[in-house]
């Protein structure tokens, strides 16, 4: 998904939100990709800025920005975006993985809690599920309460956001919470997506600068 909608190396490349673990950096580079990787907590190396998006300082523009999970947790969606189309080159490319938060209703959470692995390896399902319990509220307001408290963006605004930057070449849905999963493939999650069990809360956008 990241790798196809990119122009050819050696294409400047700029992954937002990479996570301490470098993200898709190290993999664009040995593809022959110039690469810079901004995330707070981004490995403490050449190829990484260590600093929120909207305040990294950033040299000339960029051929492609990817963005994998990260939009719905930026504090201002619309700061971010619009900085990512001022970075880009004429034509840019973006490409965006992202989860469609309102989406997660019971039965998706219920088909996911019923797959977790042992509790020692909790993860934030696990911790979903706790809190669900723990509340006892309804799904659906604990669900609507969590996404406010942590200040999480749905995709239906970031997309809202995106096509006014960008122009949409590809959009689709899939399988999101398989990896987080103990008992579930990608392949078990789209059998239940596609037999109407639980809905397909990952979403891939591309687009191209307007």
């Amino acid at each position: 998904m990241v790798r196809d909608p990119l122009p050819v190396p050696p294409a400047r490349v700029l992954e937002i939100g990479c996570g301490p673990h470098g993200g898709f950096v190290p993999r664009l580079r040995r593809s022959g990709y110039e690469v810079v990787g901004v995330d707070p907590e981004a490995p403490d190396e050449t190829d990484y800025r260590r600093s929120v998006f909207e305040q990294v300082d950033l040299e000339g523009r960029f051929d492609a920005v990817v963005a994998s999970t990260s939009l719905h947790h930026v504090a201002d969606p619309a700061e971010v975006i619009g900085r990512a189309a001022s970075i880009l080159a004429a034509g840019g490319t973006v490409v965006v993985i992202e989860w469609a938060a309102d989406d997660f209703d019971e039965p998706t959470a219920r088909w996911c809690f019923d797959r977790l692995g042992p509790d020692e390896d909790a993860g934030w399902l696990h911790h979903r599920r706790d809190e669900w319990v723990a509340s006892g509220q309804p799904w659906d307001a604990y669900c609507r309460d969590w996404l406010e408290r942590e200040h999480l963006h749905d995709a239906s605004a970031l997309l809202g956001l995106l096509d006014q930057s960008f122009s949409r070449h590809h959009l689709s849905r899939g399988a999101y919470f398989f990896p987080d999963l103990a008992e579930a493939t990608e392949e078990d999650e789209l059998v239940a997506i596609e037999a109407g069990q639980i809905r397909a809360t990952r979403v891939d956008y591309v687009g191209r600068l307007r």
